[in-house]
């Protein structure tokens, strides 16, 4: 039976349990797939730890190793509970890491772990996801790096990125489904009482915007627009708030945000309909009229291209 050896890289911050959790679902596949009798690849899972770090692993853990052990087909870089790894710490790795990938090994990173994978300059004109309260300051270090914080993992074969804290689960799930096949993924899975990959970040994320772009007029409008959820987003009452002209105000505030002031007035408006799905229990229209649409149809249409889920799907996964 041929073996897939996967290693956890326990770079500087690394968060650890992730990377236990890690090494107990690829033993829980394993195991579903030696009970299968299907022939299929046997996983071995392997923490390596960067050279000179001293991090204390917890009784039970895969023994750390260094970076000259026989070569993995599969590099994870766990989530980090710490500030994204900074440059100066985060060079010699990427170093090593590029090397690998030259020599044919698949990289991939959850949460945080996404900006060392970037310091490897691998991900240059690629997409990429990683949390998204981290996205500001993703692009702003590496801005010829496509972002979509809108999707939980981003799969592309060689690199994988996967978004929040916890898609730790849903990247194995993809790893295990791509050596091991979809139905020990399923079942790995079910025994973890997880859902399969096929979650979007978005259905969890909230409204981060940019407010450090140092544009004075923008940031007035934006406090404007937050005071008011979102409900007056007249262009009119915007170009007072900012004392610019209409044309100029809709240039400096897509350059400042990323977004036109519609996009915006609309995610704040989305933001507080999720908090009313989720915390009451008035009627989706009502709701649309309570943060300013009159056309429930209209109001629906908006919140599923935001959020990927209809009103009544987010009321019913995530209601309190």
């Amino acid at each position: 039976m041929d073996e897939v050896r996967i290693g956890i890289v326990l770079y500087p911050g690394a968060q650890l349990s992730a990377a236990m959790g890690l090494a107990d679902l690829f033993q829980i596949a394993g195991r579903a797939s030696e009970r299968s009798d299907q022939g299929a690849p046997w996983l071995r899972v392997q923490t390596l730890q960067a050279d000179g770090l001293k991090i204390p692993m917890p009784a039970g853990a895969p023994e750390a190793s260094s970076h000259d052990d026989a070569p993995c087909q599969v590099l994870v870089l766990p989530p980090s509970l710490e500030a994204p790894i900074q440059p100066d710490t985060a060079a010699p790795l990427a170093v090593w890491l590029r090397e690998r990938h030259g020599e044919g090994t698949v990289l991939a990173s959850v949460c945080g772990g996404a900006f060392l994978l970037a310091e490897t300059g691998l991900l240059s004109g690629r997409a990429a996801t990683t949390h998204w309260i981290y996205a500001e300051d993703f692009r702003e270090r590496f801005p010829d790096i496509a972002l979509d914080t809108d999707r939980l993992i981003i799969d592309g074969g060689d690199i994988i990125s996967a978004g929040g804290l916890m898609s730790w689960t849903d990247l194995g799930l993809k790893l295990v489904d791509r050596f091991l096949g979809p139905v020990i993924m399923a079942q790995t899975a079910r025994m973890m009482l997880v859902d399969p990959p096929g979650r979007e970040q978005r259905y969890y994320s909230g409204f981060a915007p940019r407010l450090t772009h140092g544009d004075p007029a923008v940031l007035k409008v934006q406090h404007f627009l937050q005071a008011n959820e979102g409900r007056d987003a007249r262009l009119a009452s915007l170009a007072d708030q900012a004392g610019l002209e209409k044309r100029t105000l809709l240039r400096r505030f897509q350059k400042a945000t990323g977004l036109t002031t519609t996009e915006y007035a609309q995610r704040l408006r989305v933001v507080k309909a999720q908090e009313l799905l989720q915390f009451g229990r008035l009627p989706v229209e009502r709701i649309s009229w309570e943060i300013g649409y009159s056309d429930a149809g209209a109001f629906r249409k908006i919140f599923h291209r935001i959020v990927g889920l209809t009103p009544g799907e987010y009321r019913k996964r995530f209601h309190a």
